[in-house]
């Protein structure tokens, strides 16, 4: 049968048999964006990320390097995919449509995307989109008319980064697994075995307690290379007396809440102490910091005016917290919004981050600990369960 036949047999038996949560919270995420769409003069919204369609419909798929789109109107969802992910919008997503093109057929994408668009005069995208190619928006620019279009990613992100009470469920279902995956890998430390052994424990634990495919591995080096910011295991063999560094994420219904540990095959030195308070005292600061009402920048300066005596020392990223919570490969960061200085976008409760507080010596080693936080009105509250300390593996 063609991808269209399988569609009608599909939703004769599963249709939204695996919408990760009940139609009245897609209902109320799509009242809000549409009262946004209504206060921006926006006649329809052209959807391109993966984590804004899965935010709108439920719809997942591993397969989110294909193109993909939603057409947000105030009448209408169309969801339009290739043949291959046919299946996969029928079981999970909440749509008024499903239109496909054919995988190997690149050319069918424009004219039934053009015919949907062209009654709408004012059509916000995101073109920082990672899931916006240029071809497609070239070639509906050259049909329906350059104009139309509008840069509107602000619209969806300023919603999706307060987070339902559904949505906290689901990232605590999170730091759940990513503790579990944590703990096993933190247990298999010991000198001799490689970084890729840890992480090979680690994901077996996270996917015994349930994770879903994740948004990024599981993250484990050692020694210099801690060091070196975003290098993965690489066969490094552990050493005694050196620092290893992990950052897990579980995946539960897309929803990961990340957390950081670092663990010493032996006795942490006074200079691994020192960066382990360093960064806790920073976790604190911050968490204080964030509060309804106050700045990004706010929360930013004053965890950075405790790193600025050893910034000569340190490498640190500059970015002190983003936020989380549905997302895809290959990032479990949201993109909605970034605790560091010079952003100045004000805290809502629920709002929700992971703050990445690592930091590294450039060729020697680094140290690492985090937790994922939720805003509340007395400040953030983690929702991992990080003990802080260096785990001290024999």
């Amino acid at each position: 049968m063609d991808y269209h036949h399988y569609r009608e047999a599909l939703a004769k038996t599963l249709a939204q048999s695996e919408l990760p949560f009940p139609a009245a919270e897609y209902q109320a995420r799509l009242d809000k964006v549409r009262n946004a769409m209504a206060e921006h003069g926006l006649d329809a919204l052209l959807l391109t990320d993966p984590a804004d369609i899965n935010y709108l419909t439920g719809y997942h798929t591993f397969e989110v390097s294909v193109h993909a789109c939603l057409v947000c109107t105030q009448a209408r969802l169309v969801l339009q995919v290739a043949s291959i992910e046919t299946g996969a919008a029928v079981v999970t997503a909440l749509v008024d449509e499903i239109i496909g093109y054919r995988w190997e057929s690149l050319e069918e994408i424009i004219t039934p995307l053009a015919d949907l668009l062209a009654p709408h005069a004012q059509i916000g995208i995101d073109g920082w989109s990672a899931g916006l190619r240029f071809g497609v928006l070239d070639a509906l620019m050259q049909t329906i008319g350059r104009e139309r279009f509008s840069e509107a990613g602000a619209v969806v992100d300023a919603i999706r980064i307060v987070k339902s009470p559904a949505e906290i469920e689901m990232l605590q279902a999170s730091a759940r697994i990513t503790a579990a995956g944590l703990e096993a890998a933190i247990a298999a430390i010991r000198p001799g075995i490689t970084d890729n052994d840890i992480a090979a424990v680690g994901a077996k634990a996270l996917l015994e307690n349930g994770s879903e495919f994740m948004s990024l591995q599981p993250i484990v080096t050692s020694g210099h290379r801690i060091g070196v910011i975003h290098v993965n295991h690489k066969r490094h063999v552990i050493q005694p007396d050196e620092p290893v560094f992990l950052e897990f994420g579980a995946a539960y219904q897309r929803y990961t809440a990340p957390m950081m540990r670092t663990a010493v095959t032996g006795t942490p030195t006074s200079a691994l102490y020192a960066t382990r308070d360093l960064c806790r005292s920073m976790f604190e600061a911050l968490c204080d910091a964030m509060r309804p009402g106050n700045s990004f920048d706010a929360a930013a300066q004053a965890a950075d005016a405790l790193l600025a005596p050893q910034r000569e020392w340190y490498f640190f990223s500059g970015v002190f917290g983003y936020a989380v919570g549905a997302q895809f490969p290959p990032s479990w960061v949201e993109g909605t919004g970034f605790i560091a200085k010079g952003q100045t976008r004000t805290f809502e409760a629920n709002m929700v981050f992971h703050l990445p507080l690592c930091l590294r010596v450039p060729g020697q080693w680094g140290a690492g600990l985090s937790d994922t936080v939720v805003v509340t009105e007395q400040g953030a509250k983690p929702l991992t369960n990080n003990d802080w300390q260096l785990f001290e593996a024999c």
